[in-house]
Formats: structure tokens, C-alpha cells, sequence
């Protein structure tokens, strides 16, 4: 059989017509990007810091945030209820696959903007009432996309590209509430969706452990937390705790965020709480039924904030309200439960 040529028979300009009628949030231009990364510091310094010295020195009103984790797991509490507590505004978020983290920006009335795949529903806990009224009355302004493709958008960015060609969302209507491009392959002319890169202006990400200069090893489940990393013009990392260099560069290969990405470094106990940290600690499901409830009415979700977020000083305060040590390591128990 004669070897085929699959290279372009004749120069041929690619068609790009718009598919969604939605919004774009964020700047693609990958060259823009590229600037802003050429000019941050690279430098090999201690970035350990405190949450509310990071969110008063990175988070501004009016940027667009990604958040770490999947789902309920591995999100970074912590510095969320500190955006609350400070009462950031205007904020945009990456609805890549937010739970309570949605939740909670929404109950703070943080954000007014979203690029939405799974956003509202708590999975398996319900829906948040709060949640589901601000997008219902245009409070967040809400763009669609599907799981895979706010991933590949990440994806995109982390590549340095200002889009990348997929198939996902196409002869769907999430398409026409997306802000998407339809477009024509130059190889074969067959029809794609051109997905515009993700460069968030800063991430938050709660890993299980990280050296001072910003190393950091995940366990378990990453989602797109690696390209996220790379996406980010700023990124935030909390940590269940820090470790010596020595300890990260004995598996160098497990270093999947390098610290040339960060640029602060807080050590956060239990930081993901309510939510689960794989293999440290289990939800408390306890609390986020409080959540929900506390949700039905405006009155009694202010009373909840004003108890949980802005009456404590910091996220140990609010630990210590939900029952300490003594929640916590219960919480350690049923996570690492082994039957026998």
C-alpha cells in the first residue's frame, strides 16, 4: 500500500464562527500571558506567610480566582472564608467542579461572574438554596461549559496556547450558552470547537504537603490542579503540612507543583475542612447539612456567617467552634477506618 499524504494538498485559511452567545471572562491571549509570567520572580525564597496576609497581598476585587480540589475534596477553606471575612468583591471563579467552595464565595457575595460546570449542588447533599437564588436572580453572571472543557481551557493555558480544538459540548445546547468558537480543522476541514484558554488571575490550591519554598506533593486525586498550577498568573498554596526540602526531594518525581509556580506558602491543619483531605481526614457531613439549612433563609444564612466567618479571627477560631481537636480527630478516625 503506497504511504499517504496527509499533509495540506494547497494553503487553505481556517474558518472560526462563533457558537456561544455567552460572555468570555478571561483575556486568552496567550502572549499577554507570556509578558505577565516573564516578569514574576523565580526566585528560590521562603514564601510561607499567613491566609490573611496572602489574600491582602494576591486576592483583589475584580479578579478571576481558580480553585484547587475536586468537588468537595481537597478544597482550601481556609483562604475562602478569608476572601469572605475580608469582603472581596467582584470577584470571577472557574465553576470547574465547585461544591462548598461556590457556596461559600456566593454566601459572602463575593463573586459576580462564573465560568460554570458543576456548580449549586453539593453532590449526594443537596442543592444550596443561596446558591441557586443568586444565579437565578442574575446576581452571578454564568457562562457553560462542560467538566472537560473548563479542563482543557486550563489545559490550553498551562500550554502557553491562546485555545485548543475539541469535540466536548458539541451538539449540545451548553454549546450556544458558551463562549466557544466553531471552527474548521486546516488538516481535514471537519468541525471543532475551539476552546479559549483559562490564565486565572490567581489560584488557590490545598495540597497535603509543601516545602517553605513552595514544592508541593498532592496524594491521591489531582484533577487539573497541575495544569491550574501552570494556568495561574498568582498561585496560593495551603498545606496540611510543611516539610523540609530533603523530605520533597527524595521522590522528586511526586513534586507536581514546583515552587517557581507559588507565590505563597501557608501551612493550614486541616484546611479543607468541612471538606474531605484524602486519607487524613473524612467530610464532616454534620456541618454541611448546617450549611443547607442554614441556607433556607437570608436571615438565618447572616446569622450562620456572622458565627462561623466573621465573628472568629481566623480559621482556627472556626475550628475550634465546630468542636476542635476532638471533631477533628474523629473526623481522622472515620477516614482511615479498616475493617478487620
Amino acid at each position: 500500500m503506497p504511504e499517504q499524504d496527509f499533509s495540506l494538498k494547497e494553503k487553505k485559511e481556517v474558518v472560526y464562527r462563533p457558537a456561544g452567545s455567552r460572555r468570555l471572562f478571561c483575556n486568552p491571549d496567550a502572549d499577554a500571558a507570556r509578558e505577565y509570567f516573564h516578569q514574576k520572580s523565580r526566585r528560590k525564597v521562603d514564601k510561607t506567610t499567613t491566609v490573611a496576609e496572602a489574600v491582602k497581598r494576591l486576592v483583589c476585587d475584580g479578579d478571576y480566582i481558580g480553585v484547587g480540589g475536586f468537588g468537595s475534596n481537597r478544597i482550601p477553606t481556609a483562604v475562602l472564608h478569608e476572601i469572605v471575612r475580608r469582603r472581596k468583591k467582584n470577584l470571577g471563579l472557574a465553576g470547574h467542579t465547585a461544591t462548598h467552595d461556590f457556596q461559600i464565595l456566593v454566601a459572602g457575595g463575593c463573586i459576580n461572574r462564573c465560568d460554570a460546570a458543576y456548580i449549586i449542588g453539593l453532590e449526594a447533599r443537596g442543592l444550596s438554596k443561596s446558591a441557586r437564588r443568586a444565579v437565578e436572580q442574575g446576581e452571578v453572571e454564568i457562562t457553560e461549559w462542560t467538566n472537560a472543557a473548563l479542563a482543557w481551557r486550563y489545559k490550553a493555558a498551562a500550554m502557553g496556547l491562546s485555545f485548543i480544538p475539541a469535540r466536548s459540548m458539541m451538539g449540545t445546547d451548553t454549546v450556544k450558552y458558551s463562549a466557544a468558537v466553531e471552527m474548521e480543522c486546516p488538516f481535514t476541514g471537519k468541525k471543532y470547537l475551539a476552546l479559549p484558554a483559562l490564565y486565572p488571575d490567581v489560584a488557590i490550591i490545598h495540597v497535603h504537603r509543601a516545602d517553605v519554598y513552595g514544592n508541593c506533593q498532592i496524594d491521591g486525586i489531582m484533577v487539573s490542579d497541575y495544569d491550574l498550577a501552570r494556568a495561574a498568573k498568582k498561585l496560593i498554596i495551603t498545606t496540611e503540612k510543611l516539610v523540609p526540602e530533603e523530605y520533597i526531594r527524595r521522590d522528586p518525581e511526586r513534586t507536581v507543583i514546583p515552587y517557581y509556580l507559588v507565590d505563597a506558602v501557608i501551612e493550614v491543619p486541616f484546611g479543607s475542612y468541612p471538606g474531605n483531605m484524602p486519607y487524613l481526614y473524612f467530610s464532616d457531613e454534620e456541618h454541611l447539612q448546617e450549611w443547607l439549612q442554614a441556607e433556607q433563609e437570608p436571615e438565618s444564612l447572616e446569622q450562620f456567617l456572622q458565627k462561623y466567618i466573621y465573628g472568629v479571627e481566623d480559621f482556627w477560631g472556626y475550628l475550634n467552634l465546630r468542636g476542635g481537636l476532638a471533631r477533628l480527630s474523629s473526623l481522622m478516625q472515620q477516614e482511615n477506618l479498616v475493617e478487620k
